[in-house]
């Protein structure tokens, strides 16, 4: 496989010209993640202002939770959007939104929430454990897109395959953004909407060569 570097690199030359996109799709993100917060922001203030409110107060943080959870699809717009950059195709502000598109979100949205359910699950058990599973889980959004014919379960499965003896690589790769990461804190935020877009080209990067390896391995087998 590729050295990080050369991924980060890969993700460097895809984004050249295109970082104004990126950066509004991530924003625009994160504005609409904010808005779904808003009631339970309301319900957090309810508790303070009128502590005998209990339940309205539950009934708006759970309505956050849910609008959060619906909007699961989101966040695979912007990182498959980044895969299909990575592949030279067109890529427009409304592909944030094609996670929600007929006939896919239910699909999407299930295999989303599905990575996130037994991440967590295994977390519970152990740390190492619920880390471990959520790089196995990690290239499921590119699954999804690449292979619309597989379930949601199925869709994990194969990106388990996948990352079988890789997730150390990905790993490393996740740690060569923790000086971004730092700078970005510092900038109070708005760094992350550019690191995020920077991270995400370099996962679909990952993606690519560990997808090309792994068929390759599977070809020499059959």
């Amino acid at each position: 496989m590729l050295l990080n570097s050369e991924l980060r690199a890969q993700a460097r030359e895809q984004l050249d010209g295109k970082w104004g996109t990126f950066v509004l799709m991530t924003f625009l993100m994160y504005v609409i993640s904010a808005i779904l917060q808003i009631p339970g922001s309301v319900g957090d203030l309810l508790k303070v202002l009128s502590p005998e409110n209990m339940l309205a107060s539950e009934s708006m943080s759970s309505i956050s939770v849910v609008l959060s959870l619906l909007a699961l699809p989101l966040g695979w717009g912007l990182t498959v959007s980044l895969l299909r950059n990575h592949r030279e195709e067109s890529v427009d502000i409304e592909n944030l939104f094609d996670g929600f598109r007929r006939g896919r979100y239910v699909r999407v949205f299930c295999a989303l929430f599905l990575v996130n359910l037994f991440t967590f699950l295994w977390a519970l058990l152990l740390i190492i454990p619920g880390i471990m599973k959520a790089f196995s889980y990690a290239l499921t959004p590119y699954i999804l897109l690449d292979e619309p014919e597989l379930t949601a379960k199925q869709a994990i499965a194969r990106s388990s395959e996948i990352m079988q003896g890789r997730r150390w690589k990905l790993f490393c790769l996740y740690l060569s953004f923790i000086g971004w990461g730092i700078l970005s804190v510092l900038t109070f935020g708005i760094g992350f909407l550019w690191l995020l877009p920077y991270m995400n080209a370099s996962f679909a990067a990952f993606y690519e060569d560990a997808r090309a390896e792994y068929e390759a391995e599977n070809s020499i087998e059959q």
